[in-house]
């Protein structure tokens, strides 16, 4: 889900789906399209001040095709792309909009209408316009190239007529463009979108749309305002971008095998371990997170002596077998697992795991045995397979999360006690549905976990994940629920802000816990969106960003007023369950580093407190240039040594 923070790998194929399409399409002439609205007096309003996303009106297509369908059909693709477009215009001219994001989004589905229909001038002066708002330096010097390189191969050659020659116009526009390209700064983004692309088929993209589109429209008749602009993307990539797959692919390599650098990694050197024969004082840390495999940690976990794992009881706190810690299912009720139950996915789960780290090689570029296997597996799936493999890598990447962070929090620190704290996230493409009352027990499950490690003596809390208004109400429209969108979108607000009001009351309630959260992997401002928690702005809370080997922003890092700190959070390597070790990227990975900082920051001095802690991690940090704006770079050995000094 694209507002969740954690890694949800099945998920994730989708979103890279998503930003495959957004700057790679091309098309044939047409007329403009014109804003369907009128201006009714002859002076311009005044535009509507937009504070919130919540604020923008949402659009819905009402439809009785079944979208696998509709991205078939290049004049039902046309009909829903002019409504889009006009729908677009009328908000542009409408609401004063601030955020660059939001901006983007609606330029890119400008740019979208504009390739889909052949107005090429008009492309690529959207194009602009969403660079321009870019702050990213990676993000900005690579955005659009293929569009440009596929423009351009249309001035020299119709592809209609000789697309062998246009092919191969746009394989030298392409090489063109990235030649210049600086290494350092490009290689990241270049060598993920090639991953990416690697597995991107015809089959697989209708799988994902049957999957994940065909349902919704079945429950509501209709698509909302994301659903119908993937859809036009989709369609231009089944047409135009897969046949072009082979070129891009081949300059994407020739780019990568030309520049066999490897950026240089800032962190080892900041690194901090303590003396295991130090006379330190053992701190309790928790991992909030999708589920811990606790015999990883055997030597470093958190005890409850006064329970038996034994299906009872024993202590009369309320839960059965929290010997490690405690742990709430999907229906935010409590259950006794510390680690994700795979259920009859056990068998599956081994291959399930490879195919997720050969994702996760094939954009690193790592030609890996499994990364070679995954492409050969999908290469052999069905369309109505697609659902089953997408769901498989969601519940594996819910599996592994955990242990994962759990691991970067507790590394170089044999003094830190891992209390293990389980929430559960649906990874099924039809997902429990988050009613009210459903809002109600998970603003319960929050209290009470935080109360949890109140009463046990939890130092710094682990938070990698977060949500959104949008995530109640995809799980309500996915189920059917609700007579309308207006509607649904009404019940998800209620839901959103049970939730919202159960997680801030609870760390607010929490002075003495230092709660550590991810920015999260939607490159979009959190306050903006109104993210939870990494919206939050409360004495007891730090927000992390994510930056790479070499101290620069991802392209996947959200930020905002509220992301304080920035750390580690491209292919860190940490624990997955059974104690195998794999690569993993996301502001999921930047978080438990800061919480592995201020963990062993307690450790050494027992008696700070969480802004006492925040203060040491911000001024030990290096302020560093992102584009316009400063970021704070974590500096854990710098920190260490403020600390010392002091005592």
């Amino acid at each position: 889900m694209r507002r969740s923070f954690r890694v949800v790998w099945g998920l994730t194929l989708a979103v890279c789906m998503l930003a495959l399409v957004a700057g790679c399409q091309t098309g044939t002439a047409n007329e403009p399209i014109k804003p369907t609205h009128e201006q009714t007096t002859d002076q311009p309003r005044a535009k509507i001040k937009i504070e919130k996303l919540d604020d923008l009106p949402q659009h819905t297509y009402a439809t009785t095709d079944q979208p696998s369908e509709i991205v078939k059909s290049r004049a039902k693709v046309v009909e829903l792309a002019r409504r889009i477009r006009a729908d677009v215009v009328a908000d542009l001219e409408t609401y004063e909009i601030d955020d660059a994001t939001t901006l983007q989004g609606m330029y890119g589905k400008l740019l979208t209408s504009d390739l889909l229909e052949g107005r090429y001038d008009d492309a690529l002066a959207h194009l602009e316009q969403i660079k321009a708002l870019e702050d990213k330096e990676a993000k900005k010097i690579t955005t659009g190239l293929t569009t440009k390189a596929m423009i351009s191969a249309r001035q020299e050659t119709d592809p209609k007529t000789d697309f062998d020659a246009y092919k191969q116009a746009y394989r030298r526009q392409l090489a063109q463009l990235v030649a210049g390209l600086p290494w350092d700064v490009v290689q990241d983004v270049i060598e993920s979108s090639k991953g990416r692309l690697e597995i991107f088929s015809e089959t697989l993209l209708t799988g994902m749309i049957q999957a994940q589109f065909d349902p919704v429209v079945a429950q509501t008749g209709e698509l909302n305002a994301d659903q119908a602009a993937s859809l036009v993307g989709i369609h231009i990539t089944l047409n135009e971008r897969l046949p072009l797959k082979a070129e891009t692919l081949a300059v994407y390599q020739e780019l990568i095998d030309a520049n066999k650098t490897v950026k240089p990694d800032i962190w080892a050197a900041r690194s901090v371990q303590l003396p295991a024969d130090a006379d330190y004082t053992p701190v309790i840390v928790a991992a909030w997170d999708s589920g811990t495999d606790p015999d990883v940690f055997k030597d470093h976990l958190y005890v409850n002596t006064e329970e038996q794992l034994n299906g009872a009881d024993d202590d009369g706190n309320g839960y059965v077998d929290d010997v490690y810690g405690v742990a709430f299912d999907i229906d935010a009720q409590r259950t006794t697992e510390p680690l994700c139950p795979l259920g009859d996915a056990a068998e599956r789960m081994p291959q399930v795991m490879n195919h997720m780290k050969g994702f996760m090689d094939l954009q690193s570029a790592v030609d890996s045995p499994e990364a070679s296997a995954l492409k050969r597996h999908l290469s052999g799936l069905g369309p109505d397979e697609v659902k089953g493999f997408i769901e498989d890598l969601g519940l594996a990447g819910n599996y592994a999360h955990g242990t994962h962070v759990a691991g970067i929090m507790l590394a170089g620190n044999s003094f830190a006690r891992l209390l293990i704290a389980r929430l559960s996230y649906d990874h099924r493409m039809t997902p429990v549905p988050r009613t009210i009352e459903w809002g109600q027990r998970d603003a319960q499950k929050c209290r009470d976990t935080v109360e949890y490690f109140k009463q046990h003596g939890v130092r710094v809390v682990n938070m990698s994940w977060g949500e959104a208004q949008a995530d109640a109400e995809s799980s309500l429209e996915r189920n059917g629920i609700g007579e309308n969108a207006e509607q649904r979108r009404e019940i998800a607000r209620q839901v959103f802000k049970l939730q919202k009001e159960g997680l801030y009351e609870a760390i607010k309630n929490a002075p003495n816990i230092l709660f550590i959260c991810a920015a999260g992997n939607a490159d979009n401002d959190v306050e903006f969106d109104e993210y939870i928690p990494s919206s939050f702005d409360l004495p007891n809370l730090m927000t992390v960003g994510a930056v790479d080997q070499a101290g620069e922003p991802t392209s996947f890092t959200s930020f905002g007023r509220t992301v304080q700190v920035y750390a580690n959070g491209f292919e860190v390597e940490s624990y997955v369950p059974g104690g195998a070790h794999m690569k993993m990227s996301g502001t999921s990975m930047s978080s438990p580093n800061v919480a592995n900082l201020a963990a062993k920051l307690l450790v050494i001095n027992p008696s700070l407190g969480p802004p006492e802690v925040i203060a040491l991690i911000k001024e030990g940090a290096d302020r560093e240039q992102a584009g316009t704006t400063s970021i704070l770079l974590m500096n854990p050995q710098r920190t260490v040594e403020l600390l010392q000094s002091r005592r």
